[in-house]
This record gives C-alpha cells, structure tokens and sequence, in this order.
C-alpha cells in the first residue's frame, strides 16, 4: 500500500461520483484535487466557513453548504466561470442537497419550516411545507423519478411523494408512526421503508400508492430502532436495536429471516474467526509478513531506523474461542445509552453485513448472511471509529483513531502502519471504484491507494505493518 503525503482539511473531504476528483473543504475554499495524482485542479473562495460538501451525482457540480450565513454555493467543475448562489433568506438554511439529475438543489430551512427545491436551470423553486427533518427523511428512487419526503403538521407524519421531473405532488398519505425518525426507499424501487424513533420499535413499508403492506415490531416498552438499512440487491431489511440485535428482514414477507446477537462472550463450535489486535515489539531489520506469509516487496513496506532500533509493531492475532469481549456498562443516568447496534452496513454484494455493538466499542462483528452465522469477529485495543466496505469488493476498512489502518476481507485480516508523522485515522472514506481510502486525521488527510482484490487476495492474517 502506498501513501500519499498530507494535505490540510478543515471537516469535509468527499470523492466525486465518478471516482475522478476529491472536494476539500479548508475555512472558506474548496480545493479539487485529481484523485490519482492529488494536484490541485480547481480552487474556489466561498463567501464564508464551509459547513458541508457535496458533489452532483454526474460529477459536474459541487455545492458548498454555508450555513452559518444561510447561504449555498454552487460550483462547475469543468466550467470555472459558472457560479450560483442561493439565499433563503430570513427562513435560512440548515442542510443542502442534490437531485439526481444533478439539475436541482433541495434546502431545508431552519427549524425545519419549508423544503425548497431549487432549479439551476430556469430558476424557479418548488416549495414543501413542513419537513419532518433537516437532513434526513428524504429519499429518491434509484432511478431519479420520484422522491419521498416525510413533512409534519398537526402532530402527525405524512410522507409526500413528488416527480422529480417537474417536482409536482404525486401524492401524500398519513404515516402510522408516533414520530418518525427516517425512511428509504427499497433498491428495487417497489415500496418505502419507514421506521419509528427509538422510543417504540415499528417499521412501516408502504407502497407507492399509500397502501401499508406489512408492519414489524421485534418487542415493546423498550428503547427500539438504532440503525437501519437495505441491503444492495433488495431482498433484505437490516434493523438494528438497542437490545443488541440485528434482524434481517425478507423483502418479501418482511419477517426475520435472521437474528444476529452480541454475547459477552464467543463460545465454540463456531465457524468464526476471531482477529485481537495485539501490540509487540520488533527490530527494524526484520522483514515483516504480509497476507500469505510471503515478504512485503520493497515497494510497499519501508523499514525505518537501525537494525538495533526496536520499537512496537500491531498486528492481528487468530484467538482461540471461547473468548470474552470486550464491554462497557452504559450510564443509567444519561440519555442516549452508549449500548445497541450503532453502526451497521452490508457489503455491496449483500454477501455480509458488519455491525458494532456500542457498549462493545472495540469490537467489528461481520455476519455472513447466505450462511447465517458470524464469519469474523475483530477486537481491536481502541474504540472504533469508522468502518466502511469497499464498493466494488466485500473488504472492510477500519480505524480507530491512532496511525494504524485495519482491513478484512474473507480470507483473512491486516493491521498496517501508517509512516505518518503524527497521523491518527479518524475518519475513512472509499473511493466508490474502490482504488483507493481518503484518511482523516483532525486537521489533515492523506490518499491510500489499495491493490484491487484481483491483484492481491488476503490468504492470512500477517499484514504488513509499515507501507510507504
């Protein structure tokens, strides 16, 4: 693996659609950067601090939320000239985003009084009033025809359908929920997914026509819903909840078709492997292994210091079961318990699913959903911070918030050393063709650019521990 050298980031670093370019807000510019070289390819000034980022599905457009000034820019890659600006005036804004026909912006107001769709080509604006939230609530169809968007009025919830085209109503139907907390649409674009705060447990799925096809509930009088999310191809609803659980539901009947648990403790038989992060001393003249045993080649691994400098090394070690995890009691006394399945995402072939328990912060629990059953579990020494698969292939990306990058796939696990001064992984982003991680540190970021699975497949559980 290879390392570029880091740039300053004041919050948002986004990947473009098309996997071409990288956005970097810093203060008050936007930086384009090519992603294969990192040379800056555009640099705009924005009126103010940016707070948020976000690039037009054709990869054409960028829009830079101002939202301290209730103000959104608009910027054209390829035409550095073209600029647009939107002001809502004394209703402000609050969160920004794009269409999908990278034509249209939607703004939500401050205090959540009015969604706005905004035309960047003729520039009238459709207005609906009332949205249930600022940054969440609104859906689109994978095919860019129709949104959903839930509003509130009358202390009930209803979802209203639009044409994107030309954003007139298709329709609204009062949802049965006590307050809704998101919805999505299915990836096979056939019904709406909605689901209840978490202080009742309740998923609703409507079709387009307001009809409610089928409602689930797992159990009652307890703190519900944490996460929720489809499943790429469609045919499951992943929910998890704040009982440690996760059911994947079937598209079909929308019942559990599987139960996923977090114990304390991983008991045998179990067809699982468990990966622990271990730390160690090594001298620098040692070669390090990677993945099937065999040496790292000189350019991917660089050693550093005198062969008589030992330092600390991390790397995954293959743990007998049963083994404990990992846990921590949350706080009777505060709100937002620290316990439930708070991250949660399915690789993009729907093979597996990966979860993190919260008062089990250390642990990544990844699920083979054909088979059922827990294929790995990887306990690392410090809470995790981000995981993210890999677009194009079922490999997991993970960090923890020191100079060390995790990964997972099938065949097995690696830890790997970043030769970064001073550089602790925060946050992770793929490239969506999967070539490559942005790494966040708190006020810089640097480029890693991955082998694809087809030139390196992971036969074992020695990663390499430096890469240059």
């Amino acid at each position: 693996m290879e390392f570029s050298d880091t740039y300053k980031h004041s919050g948002h670093c986004v990947f473009s659609p098309d996997a071409r370019f990288l956005a970097v807000a810093v203060d008050y510019r936007l930086v384009i950067r090519d992603v294969a070289s990192l040379k800056v390819m555009q640099l705009y000034s924005c009126l103010d601090k940016i707070s948020y980022v976000e690039w037009a599905p054709d990869s054409e457009y960028v829009l830079c939320g101002l939202f301290k000034k209730a103000m959104v820019q608009a910027w054209s890659v390829s035409q550095p000239e073209w600029t647009c600006k939107i002001d809502d005036g004394s209703v402000g804004i609050s969160h920004a985003r794009w269409s999908p026909d990278s034509r249209h912006i939607l703004t939500t107001a401050d205090f959540q009084l009015r969604l706005t769709v905004w035309s960047l080509v003729s520039t009238a604006c459709v207005h609906v009033p009332w949205p249930k939230h600022a940054s969440r609530a609104v859906s689109f169809t994978k095919d860019g025809m129709y949104a959903a968007i839930a509003t509130r009025r009358d202390c009930k919830d209803y979802i209203n359908l639009l044409s994107c085209r030309g954003w007139e109503a298709m329709g609204t139907f009062g949802a049965d929920t006590v307050d809704l907390a998101d919805l999505e649409w299915s990836p096979t674009d056939s019904n709406i997914a909605v689901w209840d705060s978490p202080l009742e447990y309740k998923v609703l799925v409507y079709s387009p026509d307001g009809r409610c096809l089928f409602r689930y509930s797992a159990y009652d009088n307890a703190l519900g819903l944490k996460t929720v999310a489809w499943s790429p191809c469609g045919q499951f609803l992943g929910c998890g909840s704040y009982d440690q659980v996760v059911r994947a539901l079937n598209h079909l009947t929308f019942k559990p078709v599987a139960e996923f648990s977090h114990p304390f403790a991983v008991k045998g038989p179990s067809n699982a492997v468990v990966f622990k992060e271990i730390e160690e001393a090594w001298n620098a003249d040692m070669q390090p292994m990677f993945m099937n045993g065999t040496s790292v080649p000189g350019d991917m691994t660089r050693m550093r210091g005198s062969p008589n400098d030992t330092r600390t090394r991390v790397r995954y070690t293959v743990a007998e079961v049963p083994i404990s995890v990992p846990s921590q009691k949350p706080l009777p006394d505060k709100p937002n318990p620290k316990q439930g399945i708070g991250l949660m995402a399915w690789s993009a072939d729907s093979h597996y699913i990966f979860t993190r328990n919260d008062n089990m912060p250390t642990a990544l629990w990844i699920w083979d959903v054909a088979r059922l059953e827990l294929a790995a579990l990887l306990i690392h020494k410090d809470p995790i911070r981000a995981a993210a698969w890999d677009p194009m292939f079922p490999r997991v990306a993970i960090c923890t918030g020191t100079p060390h990058l995790y990964m997972w796939t099938p065949s097995g696990a690696a830890c790997v050393n970043i030769p970064l001064t001073h550089f602790a992984v925060s946050d992770l982003k793929w490239n969506p063709d999967g070539s490559s991680l942005v790494l966040k540190d708190r006020e810089a970021f640097c480029c890693t650019f991955v082998p694809m699975l087809s030139e390196l497949e992971v036969d074992d559980v020695d990663g390499n521990d430096e890469a240059s």
